[in-house]
């Protein structure tokens, strides 16, 4: 892969990212009239809270979760720039927003710095930040269950199934890993000292949806990002690419069939038909 090739598609894949995981956020959204809580696990510098405010989309409460050290560079980041501690002002209500140097608690947004492969820790934290488990519950992770062994995630799904009664994951990360293509993706990482140890789930679009499925979702679904990339609205699509030439459209499918979008659901307690619904999307219109 060319180094000017890639630098070239890359805004391509997020832009598929974005309306793909937007969707399905939303269609949650909507379903629950805002009626629910979002859990954004290694959001990083994710700005998904100000866009749903800017949009009049805002759960009654959205988390994000990170490592100490990523979160105490956005809340700073947050503290010094008004664009971004505005909203989060204006959407307060109550006593006085608690913060400090690796958590942030408003009424409606939340920041917390807990590592991911301890579910006990990420569980006090969260409850200490008012995480209702009876509400419906969406949570979030974009290119993060594979920085961790299949034990590790597997963990992490287990016990978000098993707490909230009612639920939805979504999983954006890399698929078919284990052909040629996928195998140069990897040596490409490793050469950045980038590790992928839970790239072994990433062998298909079965084994993701197996993932889910084994570690108590009732429903999953998977589909790559080429299919995502048919979806998007052909007068939106025809716009982007004339941003910017795309030439080898056949390695830009290739690489887009290397990343994937997962859902699972839980509704046990069958409030509507609100995860229904969602987990049936088997031809998802975007």
């Amino acid at each position: 892969m060319r180094q000017v090739f890639v630098t070239v598609i890359i805004p391509y894949g997020y832009y598929a990212r974005v309306h793909g995981v937007s969707y399905l956020i939303k269609a949650f959204l909507k379903k629950t009239e805002c009626n629910c809580q979002i859990v954004n696990l290694g959001a990083g510098m994710d700005t998904l809270f100000w866009r749903l405010k800017d949009e009049n989309l805002l759960p009654r409460k959205y988390f994000e979760v990170d490592f100490p050290m990523i979160v105490a560079r956005k809340i700073h980041n947050i503290k010094s720039k008004p664009p971004l501690s505005k909203p989060i002002m204006e959407s307060h209500s109550g006593d006085s927003l608690l913060i400090d140097s690796h958590s942030l608690d408003s009424s409606r947004y939340s920041i917390v710095g807990a590592d991911l492969r301890f579910s006990s820790d990420l569980e006090e934290k969260l409850k200490k930040h008012n995480l209702d488990i009876h509400l419906p519950t969406l949570l979030v992770a974009e290119c993060v269950l594979v920085y961790m062994t299949p034990q590790q995630s597997a963990n992490l799904l287990k016990w978000a199934a098993s707490t909230f009664p009612v639920a939805m994951f979504i999983n954006y990360e890399q698929v078919n890993m284990m052909d040629r293509f996928g195998q140069i993706m990897i040596e490409n990482l490793q050469r950045r000292q980038c590790n992928l140890a839970g790239v072994e789930v990433c062998r298909s679009l079965e084994s993701q949806r197996e993932r889910l499925l084994l570690n108590g979702w009732e429903t999953a679904r998977a589909i790559d990002m080429m299919k995502v990339y048919s979806f998007l609205p052909q007068a939106d699509v025809k716009r982007i690419e004339g941003l910017e030439f795309l030439d080898e459209k056949e390695l830009f499918e290739q690489l887009m069939q290397h990343y994937c979008i997962c859902w699972a659901s839980k509704d046990s307690s069958n409030l509507g038909n609100v995860l229904q619904h969602l987990g049936g999307l088997a031809n998802i219109t975007f």
